[in-house]
């Protein structure tokens, strides 16, 4: 019990110090789809006291349940950023396996059917493994507990369907499916408890009575599927990357591509740098433009921003390749001069670039 709760308390205060230091979330965008099925460990319920002929009687009894069925689907939505948030609803079902009070046991009959919604907020991470994503997200609601005709020893009877807030915790990991854009799969832990008691109504020995019945909690395990309803569409294969020609001439540009929302060199990228800071050892350059430039995707400040850091990280590599530092001149061009022409908010591979141009 005490492990659970830590380890969900330490997912939860985690999970704000990661977010500065997290790639890119999963960029689920738009409205989606989910449904999970699993198992659902139920701890006991105490029954604190029952009440007849106006009479009230404290317990202290628990009663114990055996681990049973578990179901939720949902509709979200996602912002594109890690965040989503959606409505969901769910099922539960476990048997009344015994009644263990003060030291003696008396076995159980009938079940509790538990029914309700949620209304969740969820984070994905992305920690740089392209078909892992771990999420973390936590819920509220409302859930009805319906005791179907329990029995609690000879004579004894509770029934009824009463209501209770809940909350609820969840920790998962979603596996994207390439060949089916939008769909991954889902495995997840969640922690579902309700608040405050329930009195159900009941029979001991023929009289009517009352029993007071404490919160509950649970703890599931899930396997499922998400689906994005509008997935935006794959990016088309980048251009090859032109090569320079053998013979010099009056000026020559190379061109480097980057990761969407990345000023880091690829491998690719270095070599490329690598080629053009050789080039201008080998022939005769007077100086070197490296020209930033990114897609439509983000604000116009932003990309501005981003294509004067990869132009200075270009630069900085070259003058690593052995390039004077006085040699070259740096400009940041943002979201225009776009080399594949685009509308706004489009991610296309090839607007992402640096030009190195050897004049």
């Amino acid at each position: 019990m005490k492990f659970r709760t830590t380890l969900l308390a330490a997912s939860f205060i985690a999970a704000p110090a990661l977010l500065p230091v997290a790639a890119k979330a999963q960029p689920v965008t738009g409205p989606y789809v989910s449904a999970g099925l699993g198992y659902n460990i139920m701890n006991s319920r105490k029954i604190k006291s029952v009440t007849a002929d106006g009479v009230t009687t404290n317990l202290g009894a628990k009663m114990l349940f055996h681990n049973g069925f578990a179901g939720e689907a949902a509709f979200g939505y996602g912002f594109g950023n890690g965040f989503r948030v959606e409505l969901e609803g769910d099922y539960f079902n476990n048997q009344a396996h015994k009644v263990d009070e003060s030291g003696a046991q008396f076995v159980a009959g009938g079940n509790e059917k538990k029914y309700g919604f949620m209304v969740n907020g969820l984070y994905d991470f992305d920690i740089g493994v392209p078909y892992v994503y771990p999420f973390v997200g936590a819920g509220i609601g409302y859930q009805f507990l319906d005791w179907r005709d329990v029995t609690v020893g000879p004579g004894v009877n509770i029934h009824g369907t009463k209501g209770s807030l809940a909350y609820q915790g969840i920790v998962g990991l979603s596996f994207p499916i390439p060949a089916a854009p939008g769909l991954s799969a889902t495995l997840q832990y969640r922690y579902l408890a309700t608040t405050g008691s329930n009195r159900y109504h009941g029979i001991v020995d023929g009289v009517p009575s009352t029993f007071k019945v404490g919160h509950e909690s649970n703890n599931m395990i899930l396997v499922g599927l998400r689906y994005e309803l509008f997935p935006p569409a794959p990016p088309p294969p980048p251009a090859p990357v032109p090569v320079a020609a053998p013979a010099p001439a009056p000026a020559r540009t190379y061109l480097v591509f980057f990761n969407w929302d990345k000023a880091n060199l690829t491998p690719r990228a270095t070599q490329i740098v690598a080629e053009a800071a050789h080039a201008s050892q080998t022939t005769h350059v007077t100086r070197l433009n490296v020209n930033g430039y990114t897609d439509t995707s983000g604000t116009p400040a932003y990309n501005m921003k981003l294509s004067y850091r990869r132009a200075d990280n270009v630069a900085a590599q070259l003058v690593s390749d052995g390039v004077p530092k006085q040699d070259i001149m740096i400009k940041g061009y943002g979201e225009t001069h776009l080399l594949v022409p685009t509308g706004p908010g489009v991610r296309e591979p090839q607007n992402r670039r640096v030009e190195i141009i050897l004049h």
